[in-house]
Parts: structure tokens; C-alpha cells; sequence
């Protein structure tokens, strides 16, 4: 049966819709706080509050913790009914924390020559290219990004997609030629993680096989293995899936995967997520990531570690995408294509049809410094309510299960790997596995239109998924 999809024809009047939940800072919000006067200043000998703190929270809190640290309250001066009355309070910890998200930022977000205000609120940064965190890499220091490699035989360059995906470009700003645009890491990112430390990073998954439901990682994808695998290409279905909670988050995504599931897994990883710890909000981002040893010590999202080369000038890696799919109505899908380049060895990205967004250099890894051993794509939600007892009702894709099919259910379509030969192949030996089918499943299929394809996601909790 043939399926017809219109994935770029979607009136600009709803670029801007079918976005749900609110950004928990926006631009120009006008914040509150309790704000003291103080007229000399206390003496540190032993510590170093010369530079000043930038950030209005950052510096709010250590205004806060040196008056601790000078008038220390005691617990019976509160009453034994005050909430903190029982709590331990340690200023000097807090101002270590504080310091360390300063340094951080000050790692992270690189100087701009421009500054873009998003309507959704983010700040996009216009970086000089060579400038990027990447570059902070010992192995890429002083160089440049290199130039586009050859293409895989089979892709089509037809430009389908509009580099005005993001919300950040409807601002009808754009970054200089030679700088890239880079969202803004910001103090409240840093404070809503979970653990400062391995901010950017997934959450460590002692089991990373995906036929378990580990650390409340379900998943529902297709994947193919058996052979050596120079890349994948894909056009995924875009939306908006609602998410708990702060720390659970939905994504679409393909998986690049090599070396065994243990401690040596080597992965790079691109498509689209929801994340509120992240990123503040529920809308759908575009992201990459990649690890060499199973999310333990290296790897991150985006640019927030030196890794991925940015060479793009108008996608910034962590932005909104902008419109969305609606249920049962307009549709919007992106394609992605990750291959390795044959000359330089690299790891490339494309989105959509002949836009390069960058890549991630080979010596990055060890087994992906060769090729992969298996392609995966698909969803994955983040079930912390595992431990209760009761399911998560994040959804996942659309939130909606495969059978009802399109405009309705999530979708993968185009389905392909590149070989040995830096060719564009049709996938021979798709499987499909959904991890829980009751909360979320998959459903695959071949057709004329669409090649290999697949429906996928569900609601979570319901009837069936208690």
C-alpha cells in the first residue's frame, strides 16, 4: 500500500504550535529575590572573590553564603517548627558548588562575536568556528574544521528541507559566515541536573542491551546486525510527547553501535528529544551524542563537551525544531544520515538533504574507529516510576500505539545502511523490538513509497501498562 507524506508543506502560521508546557525562564521574565545591603566588604584571606560573578543567580548565592558564613543562624533562633530547623546548612559546600558551575559555563559557553534571542527563550551564541568546544580536545588544538567529504553513492541532494527548522531562526537573525551558532548553557541548565558532575551526560546504564529495560530505559526500535555497517540514513517523524517529570525524558533517534555491551560500547547518537532536565522545557530538540565506554566517562550531548565538530553555520545543535506533527492532521518528519567518511575515517552528519552539520572525529573511538556492527533505530523513554510500582505516562513518539498508523503514530521511514563501498543500501534484515509492548510498540513494514519503515510509540501508563 502505498503512503503519501507532505513533511515540508506545513503552513508557516503553525510553526509555532503544537508545542506543549512553558520554558521555566523566559526572556525578560522578571524574577524576585530577597536582596540584603551591605556597605563594606568581609575579609577572605583565604579565598579568591577578585572576578566577578557574572551570573545573577551565581552571584546572588554566594552574596547569600558569605552573610552565613560571617552570621551563622543556630537552629533555636528559628523555632522548632521552621522547616530547616532540623537540616544542616554548609556554606562553604555550597559556595564549591557554585564555583564549579561557574567554571564550568565559563568552559562551555565560548565567546561570541553575535548573540541571537530565540522566541522560545533560548540565547544562541554565534562562535568563531575554530573557537568551539571541540577544540578544547588535546588531539585538536590549533586546527581548523576540515572541509565536506565525499557524499555516500545512492543519497539524493535534492535540499528538501529549509535550513529554517528552529525557532531561534525565525528570529530573522543568523550567524556570520565562519561561526556557528551554539545554544546558550545557562546556570539554571546546570542547577536543574540531577548531578553536576555528569551534567551532559546520559545517566551511567549498567545494562545497555536493548532487550532489557535497565535503570528504567524502555525502548521500541528496529535494528540490524550481522554485518559491517559505514552508516545510516533515516526520516523520522517529529512531535511534542509529554514527559513527567523533570527527570524522565522521550526521544527519536538513531543509534550508530559498535563493540560489545559492556564496558567498551562505542555509540554516536542523533535525532530528537524531549528532556525538561536538559533543557528546561517540553519542546523537541534536535541532539547528538556519542560515548566510547557505555555513557560512563566520555561522551555528551551537543557541544557540551569537545567531541562533535560543528561546521554548520545556521543549526544549532540543542534548538527547538519547529513545526511539528499534529494527530491526524499536518505531518513533518527530518531526515538524518550519519556515515563514515572513506578518505579521513570521521564520522559525519547530514539533516536533511545536503546540509552537513559537522562530525565527530574518528580518533574519538576504538571500535567506531573502524565500523559499526549495528544500526538501531527508533524510541526511548525514561520510566522513573519503575521503582513505585506504577509506569511513567511518558509517552513516547506521539504517544499513540503503532496500529493506528499515519498522522496518528510516530514513524521511521527510508530505512537505509551505508556498506563498505560508501553505498546508499536498502536494510535487508530489519528486526523489531519493543522492550514493554503494552506501554509502547512497534510495528514494521515494507513498501514502494517509504522502503523499509516502521510505526512506533504508545502512552505509557494505561489500561494495559498499570
Amino acid at each position: 500500500m502505498a503512503v503519501d507524506v507532505f513533511p515540508w508543506t506545513k503552513s508557516k502560521s503553525s510553526r509555532n504550535t503544537h508545542f506543549r508546557g512553558t520554558r521555566q525562564r523566559k526572556c525578560g521574565q522578571k524574577h524576585t529575590y530577597l536582596a540584603t545591603t551591605q556597605t563594606r566588604k568581609p575579609s577572605f584571606p583565604n579565598l579568591d572573590f577578585s572576578r566577578c560573578f557574572r551570573s545573577p543567580i551565581i552571584s546572588l548565592n554566594v552574596h547569600f553564603l558569605l552573610l552565613s558564613l560571617l552570621c551563622p543562624v543556630h537552629s533555636s533562633q528559628l523555632g522548632t517548627h521552621h522547616p530547616v530547623a532540623n537540616q544542616t546548612f554548609h556554606p562553604l559546600e555550597e559556595l564549591h558548588k557554585f564555583k564549579t558551575i561557574k567554571n564550568r559555563l565559563h568552559k562551555i559557553n565560548k565567546p561570541p562575536v553575535k548573540t541571537i534571542q530565540s522566541p522560545d527563550g533560548d540565547i544562541i551564541d554565534c562562535v568563531v568556528s575554530h573557537k568551539q568546544p571541540a577544540f578544547d580536545h588535546p588531539l585538536l588544538k590549533g586546527q581548523k574544521p576540515l572541509d565536506p567529504p565525499e557524499r555516500p553513492r545512492g543519497h539524493n541532494e535534492r535540499g528538501d528541507l529549509s535550513e529554517n527548522f528552529q525557532l531561534w531562526s525565525l528570529s530573522g537573525e543568523s550567524c556570520p559566515e565562519g561561526t556557528i551558532p551554539i545554544r546558550r548553557t545557562t546556570e539554571q541548565d546546570m542547577l536543574r541536573a540531577s548531578s553536576i558532575s555528569r551534567f551532559g551526560r546520559k545517566k551511567i546504564i549498567k545494562r545497555v542491551r536493548r532487550d532489557t529495560s535497565g535503570n528504567g530505559h524502555e525502548h521500541a526500535v528496529g535494528y540490524v546486525t550481522g554485518d559491517q555497517y559505514y552508516g545510516a540514513k533515516a526520516s523520522i517523524n517529529v512531535w511534542a510527547p509529554l514527559v513527567e517529570n523533570q527527570y524522565e525524558f522521550s526521544l527519536s533517534q538513531m543509534w550508530v553501535i559498535s563493540g560489545s555491551f559492556g564496558d567498551d560500547l562505542n555509540t554516536i547518537e542523533a535525532g530528537w528529544q524531549v528532556s525538561p532536565e536538559l533543557y528546561g522545557d517540553s519542546y523537541p530538540r534536535f541532539f547528538t551524542y556519542w560515548t566510547t565506554d557505555a555513557y560512563q566517562a566520555t561522551g555528551c550531548y551537543n557541544l557540551l563537551c569537545s567531541g562533535f565538530v560543528q561546521t554548520n553555520s545556521k543549526i544549532a545543535i540543542g534548538a527547538a525544531i519547529s513545526p511539528t506533527s499534529s494527530y491526524n492532521g499536518g505531518q513533518f518528519d527530518i531526515s538524518l544520515l550519519i556515515w563514515k567518511d572513506p578518505k579521513h575515517g570521521n564520522w559525519w552528519l547530514e539533516f536533511g538533504s545536503g546540509i552537513l552539520v559537522g562530525y565527530w572525529p574518528s580518533f574519538l573511538f576504538t571500535h567506531l574507529g573502524d565500523h559499526a556492527s549495528m544500526i538501531q533505530f527508533g524510541g526511548e523513554i525514561v520510566n522513573s516510576g519503575s521503582s513505585s510500582g506504577s509506569h511513567t505516562s511518558t509517552q513516547m513518539g506521539s504517544g499513540h500505539f503503532a496500529e493506528e498508523g499515519f498522522a496518528k503514530a510516530s514513524y521511521f521511514r527510508n530505512l537505509q545502511v551505508v556498506d563498505w563501498d560508501n553505498n546508499l543500501i536498502p536494510l535487508s534484515n530489519l528486526r523489531v523490538l519493543a522492550d514493554h509492548p503494552n506501554c509502547y510498540d512497534i510495528q514494521g513494514g515494507v513498501n514502494n513509497a517509504w522502503g523499509n519503515y516502521f510505526y512506533y510509540g504508545g502512552p505509557g501508563r494505561n489500561v494495559k501498562c498499570p
